[in-house]
């Protein structure tokens, strides 16, 4: 994979998007720009970190997730992607503490409460980062079989949070497995963006999976 080639077509993107980025008296049209800027940083830094340069790639997940959080205030009510991008893209720059300030943002917004599968799997993600996880299984627990949501990412956010080292091996192959024979993928990036977060959580619990992946760093 020429992962330079992506590198530098995310990154025009975002620099393309800042250059037609609305002020702020279209609210509507800056925040879905800012949505649009958010998704080609991450994209470059995903880029960048299976290109092997972490230290370039925390940088840009950092633009990604400052970006969504200023699209989150004029976005419509329950557009919980948006704290997902924040939290995700912290947790894949490694910067765990800037990480638990998204989470605690998200759990203010009423994530836990929301109605969508989207928002409790936002909530989730919050509680998980905060290692609170005993207040993340039950959540964890109803995404397993919420129609609509993926049972495997479920799985593996309920075995985290109650800590089943063999449950979540299990369930992290799945849900690298889904990403290994999806065709299509966001900004059109190879890379299971969801299995490497998961990672992460496991690793700070000693659950990681022994994993190996042309999708994975």
């Amino acid at each position: 994979m020429d992962w330079e080639r992506h590198v530098e077509r995310e990154v025009q993107r975002y620099r393309d998007g800042d250059t037609r980025l609305p002020d702020e008296t279209d609210a509507d049209a800056r925040q879905r720009q800012l949505t649009r800027m958010g998704n080609a940083a991450g994209g470059a830094g995903l880029a960048l970190l299976m290109a092997g340069r972490r230290e370039e790639a925390a940088d840009w997940f950092a633009r990604a997730a400052e970006r969504y959080r200023e699209s989150f205030d004029d976005a419509p009510p329950g557009s919980w992607g948006r704290p997902i991008g924040m939290i995700k893209s912290r947790v894949l720059a490694g910067d765990w503490p800037a990480a638990e300030r998204e989470a605690r943002f998200a759990l203010e917004q009423g994530a836990a409460d929301a109605e969508s599968p989207i928002g409790r799997y936002a909530a989730c993600l919050a509680l998980l980062v905060l290692a609170r996880d005993a207040e993340a299984r039950p959540l964890a627990d109803a995404l397993r079989t919420q129609d609509g949501f993926p049972h495997d990412v479920g799985d593996a956010l309920a075995t985290i949070a109650a800590r089943d080292r063999v449950g979540y091996v299990e369930a992290v192959e799945g849900v690298l497995e889904s990403f290994e024979t999806r065709d299509e993928y966001l900004e059109d990036m190879p890379v299971a963006d969801t299995v490497i977060v998961l990672q992460a959580l496991a690793t700070r619990r000693d659950l990681a999976a022994g994993l190996s992946s042309p999708l994975l760093p």
